[in-house]
C-alpha cells in the first residue's frame, strides 16, 4: 500500500491563493504556436500577424494540415479543439468528432458466421463515419474568430494548388499504405502519380481540395453537407459499397462539451472529455500519483507508480467509456478520491501487478496512431489545444471522386465484437459498440496545464500512447521543465492490455530495467521512436513564450514577441 495523508489534495487551494498574491503577466508579450509541418507553421503565423486570434489561427493550422499531412488529418476526418477564451476565462472542447452513419449496426463488420473481418473498417468507405472538421472549422470561424474563414482558408487553398513538397515521412506512408490507395482511383491520382510513389520533393497538388475548401469558406455547412457537395459524396461512398445516405450528412452537428477539469498538487489540468478517454484517465491518474506521492519519489519508484496507475485507469476506460449521448459512464465514480485511494492501497512498490488478477472488463478500443496535433497561443492569452485525426495513415484511403479529400476510417475504433482486437491490438465492448448516429471513443487529449507561474499548451498523436505520452508531458511541467524537454523525453507506456511496459530508447536506464523487471514487469522495447509532441510554455512571472515541435518529426514551433521572433525546427534546442 503506498498513499499519502489526505492533506496532500487539500493545500492546492492556498498554492493558487499565494499565486494571485504574486505578479503575473495578465497577457503573454506576443504569440507562439507548433504544429506537425512548417507549411501549417507559417499558415497559422500568417494568420496571427494578419489581425486574427488564437481560434483564427486554428481554423488556418487545421486546415493546412489537411493539405500537407493527409497521413494524419483531413477534411474527412475530424477531432477535438480545446479552447481557452482569455476574456471570459471560459474553456470548452469543440467535439468535431466523426459520427457513424444511420445505417450502422453491431454487427457491420462481422461476416454470416460472425466473425469480423478487418479489412471492412479499415480500407473502403465502409470504415468511412461521417466528418466532422469541416463543420468544426465553420463553427470555430463563427463562434470564436475575428476574420472571414475565407482568409483564414486562404493559407490551405494556396498550398493546395500551389502544391507542396513530398518529404521522408509522407514517402515512408505511402509506401506503407500503397494497395489500399491505389484501389481508390481518385486517391491514387492525387497521391501515386502514374501509378507509383511519388519522386522525393516532388510537388503534390490537390485542386479539388483547393475548390472544396473555397466552398465552405463561401457556402459554410451547407457547402459541405448539403447541396452538390453532400449528393457526391453520398452517391460516391454507396457506389463503392458504403452506407452512406444523405440525411447522415445533413444531421451532423458540432457539440460543445465542457472538458474535464482537476487540481491537484499545484497543477490544474483542462484536458478533452468523452467521446474522449484522455481527461478522465489523467484525472484518476493524477490522483492516484498524488496520494502515492509518486514525484518525490526515486526516478524508477515513479515510473512504478506511473504504470500501475495506467493499468486500472485503461482497464477502466476500457470498461465504461464511449459516446456520453449514448452510454450512462460512471464518470464521478472513476474520477473521485475515493476510488483513487483504493487504486494507491492496490500498488506495491515492491513487486508489479498482473492485468489478468485485475476485475477484466468486457471490452477495450482505441484511437488511430496517425493523427496531429498543434498548440496556439495568442498575445491576448487565447489558446488551443487541437488534436485532429483521419484514424490509420491515409484514413480508409478512399476518395471519392471530385471532392479532393480522403475519407476517415474511423469506424474500426468502435467495438467491431466483443474481445476482438482492433488495428493497434486493442479490445473492445459494449459502451464503444457499433451504432447508428454514435461517436467512437477516443484516447486524443489535447490539454492545459495551469499553475500559479506557468500555462503550458500540450498534445500529440500516437494511438493508445496518446494520454500517457500527455501525462509524461504534464509531469515534466510540473518538474519545471521547458518546451523542448517536454516534447522530447524519451518515454513509457502501459494500458492493461498486453500487459506489458512499451517504452522508446533511453526512456529506462538499464539499472531501472533491471529493478523493474525484479519487481515483475514484463518489458518491451518499442522498436522505434513514437509521437509526435507540441508544446508551448507560457512563463506568466517572466512573461516569457516557449514553444517546440517534436524532434520525432518534422514540424516547426514559432514564437513572436515585441522583442524577439524565433521559429523552431523540430529538432532545435
Amino acid at each position: 500500500m503506498v498513499t499519502a495523508p489526505v492533506g496532500r489534495l487539500l493545500w492546492v487551494g492556498l498554492i493558487w491563493l499565494a499565486g494571485t498574491l504574486c505578479w503575473a503577466a495578465d497577457k503573454p508579450p506576443g504569440f507562439a504556436l507548433s504544429s506537425a509541418h512548417p507549411d501549417a507553421t507559417a499558415a497559422g503565423v500568417e494568420i496571427l500577424e494578419a489581425g486574427g486570434n488564437a481560434f483564427d489561427a486554428a481554423i488556418a493550422v487545421s486546415a493546412a494540415l489537411a493539405v500537407v499531412e493527409p497521413t494524419g488529418s483531413g477534411m474527412g476526418g475530424g477531432g477535438f479543439w480545446l479552447l481557452h477564451v482569455a476574456e471570459t476565462g471560459r474553456q470548452v472542447m469543440v467535439d468535431g468528432r466523426e459520427e457513424a452513419p444511420s445505417a450502422a449496426t453491431a454487427t457491420l463488420f462481422q461476416n454470416d458466421a460472425g466473425d469480423v473481418v478487418p479489412s471492412l473498417s479499415r480500407d473502403g468507405p465502409l470504415a468511412a463515419a461521417i466528418p466532422g472538421q469541416p463543420a468544426a472549422l465553420v463553427h470555430l470561424a463563427k463562434e470564436y474568430g475575428r476574420l472571414p474563414l475565407a482568409q483564414t482558408l486562404a493559407p490551405a487553398v494556396r498550398l493546395a494548388r500551389e502544391g507542396f513538397a513530398v518529404d521522408g515521412p509522407l514517402l515512408a506512408r505511402l509506401a506503407y499504405r500503397f494497395q489500399a490507395l491505389s484501389r481508390s482511383q481518385a486517391a491514387a491520382r492525387v497521391f501515386l502519380p502514374g501509378g507509383g510513389l511519388p519522386e522525393p520533393g516532388s510537388l503534390i497538388r490537390q485542386p479539388d481540395l483547393a475548390n472544396m475548401l473555397e466552398m465552405l469558406a463561401k457556402d459554410g455547412v451547407d457547402g459541405f453537407y448539403s447541396g452538390e457537395m453532400a449528393k457526391r459524396l453520398v452517391r460516391g461512398v454507396r457506389d463503392a459499397g458504403g452506407i452512406w445516405q444523405l440525411e447522415d450528412l445533413a444531421n451532423y452537428r458540432i457539440k460543445e462539451r465542457a472538458p474535464v477539469t482537476f487540481d491537484v498538487d499545484g497543477v490544474r489540468v483542462v484536458s478533452a472529455s468523452p467521446p474522449s478517454s484522455g481527461g478522465v484517465v489523467l484525472k484518476q491518474v493524477m490522483q492516484v500519483l498524488s496520494l502515492t506521492q509518486a514525484l518525490e519519489q526515486p526516478a524508477v519508484d515513479r515510473k512504478h507508480l506511473v504504470i500501475e496507475a495506467l493499468r486500472t485507469a485503461y482497464r477502466d476506460r476500457a470498461a465504461w467509456l464511449g459516446d456520453p449521448d449514448h452510454v450512462e459512464m460512471p464518470i464521478d465514480r472513476l474520477t473521485s478520491e475515493a476510488y483513487a485511494r483504493e487504486i494507491a492501497e492496490a500498488i506495491d512498490l515492491e513487486r508489479a501487478r498482473k492485468s489478468a488478477d485485475l476485475i477484466p472488463p468486457q471490452t477495450l478500443i482505441e484511437e488511430g496512431e496517425h493523427t496531429t496535433h498543434f498548440s496556439i497561443i495568442d498575445a491576448d492569452g487565447n489558446r488551443v489545444a487541437a488534436t485532429l485525426t483521419i484514424n490509420l495513415s491515409f484514413g480508409s484511403a478512399f476518395m471519392v471522386p471530385g471532392t479532393g479529400f480522403l475519407l476517415n476510417d474511423e469506424m474500426d475504433d468502435f467495438s467491431a465484437k466483443p474481445g476482438v482486437p482492433n488495428a493497434f491490438g486493442l479490445i473492445g465492448t459494449s459502451a464503444n459498440a457499433v451504432g447508428p448516429g454514435r461517436r467512437p471513443l477516443s484516447s486524443m487529449s489535447p490539454s492545459f496545464v495551469e499553475t500559479p507561474d506557468r500555462v503550458a499548451i500540450l498534445g500529440t498523436p500516437g494511438g493508445s500512447r496518446i494520454i500517457t505520452m500527455v501525462l509524461l508531458g504534464i509531469l515534466e511541467t510540473l518538474d519545471g521543465s521547458d518546451a523542448t524537454t517536454i516534447v522530447s523525453r524519451p518515454r513509457y507506456h502501459h494500458q492493461y492490455l498486453p500487459d506489458a511496459v512499451y517504452f522508446e530508447p533511453g526512456a529506462l536506464s538499464e539499472a531501472e530495467m533491471a529493478t523493474l523487471r525484479g519487481r515483475g514487469f514484463t518489458l518491451k522495447s518499442a522498436g522505434r521512436e513514437y509521437g509526435n509532441f507540441h508544446a508551448v510554455v507560457w512563463n506568466r512571472s517572466a512573461n516569457t513564450l516557449d514553444a517546440a515541435a517534436d524532434p520525432r518529426g518534422i514540424g516547426e514551433a514559432a514564437v513572436r514577441s515585441s522583442s524577439a521572433e524565433k521559429v523552431l525546427g523540430a529538432a532545435a534546442d
